[in-house]
């Protein structure tokens, strides 16, 4: 949980928040999937209450099992714009059918298990 009120957050307490490593948050940012990490007048890190949203939706997409490539491929198609919509909605399209695909293979395991079980 965020504390009220707050928007500017260090490193290590988006760590706390997310779950994520302070290595996994600089690669992000390494990579352009985090491109406009605020930064402190010595040069440190200060991510935003929209930050951790962000962070939030891509901790999702990871979960669906997205390549890191097409996540990257999102979020350089925000930075372009309204016009990307068509495309974006594609990828999430994508990703959905493969998420409901696992579901469905998920379940006839599920299915197996309790069958052996029983």
């Amino acid at each position: 949980p965020r504390p009220d009120g707050q928007d500017r957050y260090t490193i290590s307490e988006v760590a706390a928040f997310t779950g994520l490593t302070a290595h996994t948050l600089r690669w992000y940012e390494r990579i352009g999937l985090m491109p406009h990490v605020d930064r402190s007048h010595t040069g440190q890190r200060r991510f935003s209450n929209r930050d951790l949203d962000w962070l939030s939706f891509v901790t999702k997409l990871r979960l669906t099992g997205m390549p890191v490539a097409h996540m990257v491929r999102y979020a350089e198609l925000i930075r372009e714009g309204d016009h990307t919509f068509e495309e974006r909605q594609e990828l999430l399209e994508a990703t959905r059918r493969d998420v409901r695909t696992r579901i469905a293979e998920l379940q006839e395991t599920l299915a197996v298990l309790d069958y052996k079980i029983d």
